[in-house]
């Protein structure tokens, strides 16, 4: 047996070393615990010491052993900080040795926010396979494109054969759906190969309902005064709290440490309850940071309340995260690309000035009253960097909500979809890609849970009460896919032969990409930028360069042909002795587009219908202007 090179800091679980392996385990209420090892007669009972944690040592047990946890004579049960359960939550736990793994990353120094393209991906639909191995060999694909960070869907196991992840019960076990935890090493080790990082969304709001035994160890795990949509909250303050605040800041340094994770994505921290000094999520933050030790690691926030305090940094009374998904981005966006404003979408136009203000500011509810939750939402962000804000045009839940998993170029024209995609990857935010979206995959992405029948008829059941907050929705008239089948499931897996079929995708995104690194104004993330409403679907962003003939001017019409005939816009007038020229254009043939004729010429402007075009100025000395 490899010993491991950890040092066996994490609060609880099984840890193998040259003489066999320590258990812990934190259960404070409960007068006996004993560990049941596999092919060993008698069970080890462990120790209680004054802090409710129980331990004991089990010699000649090693790196692939399987055991549980008797619970006052209850169980077995698996263990809370299981690194590994081959087969599934309610089976028994494996020793893991995390040291045995050979990395090939030494030289990796990590990644900043700045500078960022986030692809969240979700391994089971991902391949055919649904594997890390199978994922593996798209990893070069990804970094062709411009990729530069993989944000993997929750990998914490859950019950059943297929799900989304979010109702994770083995916090510190990776899914056995996708690979053994070598498998999953083995991928952040190649990504980091080729210079991409991984992230990894974490669930720390709540626990799925089967499988979720951390009660049997102790009921201080829930809170007794906060609940979720989805299940009790955690106890993150308050009497009892401070072990079960080690356990889950702990899990996150876990990733960081044991994987190499390059960070977190921290689901629904709206449903976070803590009311202590020190926040849980500042906790979480500073543990990630100190375990990644000289390596820079990236923290993102989901927080459907806009609470800027997440991403400011700790020394200013902030939680000290990098970044925050912009839902406002993405609902203006959607809106405009669509026309649909129902449900959420209600207090969105998908109007020019919006899009205009989004790419300014990032959030456009920052304290402003929101006619949907009858209340106001969101908080001051117009001091935060741009590159905070993390925007796109969809995500696993968007697109899943529109009631048949459809993705926009479904929803919307190939135009508009072109022009909003320029849109979300030339703004200075940290743009966000859903998997397949680079190559208009045809697959759906619908929501799916494996649960037994009991569990399964109210997954349905909230999946539709769910869904009627869309008025076209509510009507009954649509069968939604039930996603406790397994044919929804596998209907979900993309298909990568669609990335030659669809090859116009995904030029348009490695075009745009390239701009995006390449171009000075794109690539350093300012506000250095302003924009205009020139038409009701159509508006102009100027970025400015340290010289006039660095400016750029980005054009983006998601209407009808425009003759702009007169122009009194200043920010159209090109630099002096210069007139504008295409630099790139979303109606290139390359892209199925119908080609660009000049917009600025004697005719005045002339912009075409869905479409953006970026511009640069030329010398006159050096174009002729066509009459």
């Amino acid at each position: 047996m490899t010993v491991s090179n950890f040092p066996w800091w994490y609060p609880c679980g099984a840890e193998p070393d040259s003489a066999g392996t320590h258990f812990r385990v934190w259960a404070p209420e409960r007068l006996a615990i004993s560990a049941v090892i596999s092919g060993r007669d008698a069970a080890l009972d462990l120790v209680k010491s004054d802090d409710g944690y129980f331990g004991g040592f089990a010699a000649g047990v090693g790196d692939g052993a399987r055991y549980a946890y008797l619970v006052d004579g209850k169980g077995p049960f698996a263990d809370p900080a299981s690194r590994f359960q081959p087969d599934g939550p309610l089976k028994f736990s494996q020793v893991v040795d995390p040291g045995k793994f050979r990395w090939s990353d030494r030289g990796w120094r990590g990644i900043r926010i700045e500078g960022q393209v986030i692809y969240e991906m979700h391994v089971g639909t991902f391949t055919r396979e649904g594997t890390y191995r199978a994922a593996v060999e798209h990893l070069k694909e990804l970094a062709d494109l411009g990729i530069t960070v993989i944000e993997l869907m929750p990998l914490a196991d859950f019950p059943g054969e297929f799900g989304w992840g979010y109702d994770g019960v083995d916090l510190f076990a990776p899914t056995r759906l996708y690979g053994a935890p070598d498998d999953l090493r083995a991928f952040i080790d190649r990504a980091h190969e080729i210079g991409v990082a991984v992230i990894l969304d974490v669930v720390y709001n709540h626990l799925g309902p089967v499988g979720n035994f951390l009660p049997e160890f102790s009921e201080n795990y829930f809170s007794k005064k906060h609940s979720t949509d989805w299940g009790s909250a955690i106890h993150f303050y308050g009497e009892g709290s401070a072990p079960v605040r080690e356990f889950f800041a702990a899990n996150a340094a876990y990733w960081i440490t044991e994987y190499r994770f390059d960070g977190l994505r921290l689901d629904a921290t709206q449903n976070i309850y803590d009311e202590s000094k020190d926040h849980i999520i500042a906790q979480v933050a500073s543990n990630c940071r100190k375990a990644a030790g000289d390596r820079q690691i990236i923290l993102v926030a989901e927080n459907e309340s806009q609470l800027t305090k997440l991403v400011q940094p700790a020394d200013k009374g902030g939680y000290g995260l990098d970044a925050i998904w912009n839902d406002d981005f993405h609902h203006s966006a959607s809106v405009a690309a669509t026309g649909r404003r129902e449900a959420y979408y209600t207090d969105y136009l998908g109007a020019p000035q919006e899009l205009i203000s989004a790419a300014k500011y990032g959030f456009l509810y920052q304290g402003q009253w929101y006619a949907w939750q009858k209340q106001r939402r969101g908080s001051p962000a117009l001091h935060l960097k741009p590159s905070a804000m993390v925007n796109f045009l969809q995500d696993h839940d968007q697109v899943a909500n529109s009631g048949r998993g459809l993705r926009l170029h479904a929803l919307t024209t190939p135009g508009r979809l072109r022009a909003l995609t320029a849109l979300l990857l030339l703004i200075p935010g940290t743009p966000m890609l859903f998997q397949g979206q680079e190559f208009a995959a045809s697959a759906p992405f619908l929501f799916f849970a494996d649960q037994n029948k009991e569990l399964a008829d109210a997954v349905r059941k909230g999946r539709v009460e769910f869904l009627s907050q869309w008025r076209s929705l509510a009507t009954g008239q649509l069968a939604y896919a039930d996603p406790c089948d397994r044919k929804t499931f596998d209907r979900c897996k993309l298909d990568h032969a669609e990335r030659e079929r669809h090859a116009g995708t995904v030029q348009l995104h490695t075009d745009l990409l390239r701009l995006r690194r390449e171009q000075t104004v794109f690539a350093r993330q300012d506000r250095r930028f302003d924009g205009a409403v020139l038409a009701h679907e159509t508006f102009v962003l100027r970025f400015f360069g340290d010289e006039p003939a660095d400016d750029r001017l980005v054009l983006v019409n998601l209407g009808r042909y425009l003759y702009l005939n007169p122009a009194p816009e200043p920010l159209l007038a090109p630099p002096e002795n210069s007139a504008w020229e295409i630099l790139w254009s979303s109606e290139d043939p390359r892209y199925g587009g119908d080609g660009t004729a000049p917009l600025d010429s004697d005719l005045n402007w002339t912009i075409p219908a869905h479409a953006a075009v970026v511009l640069e100025p030329m010398p006159l000395s050096q174009k002729v202007r066509p009459s």
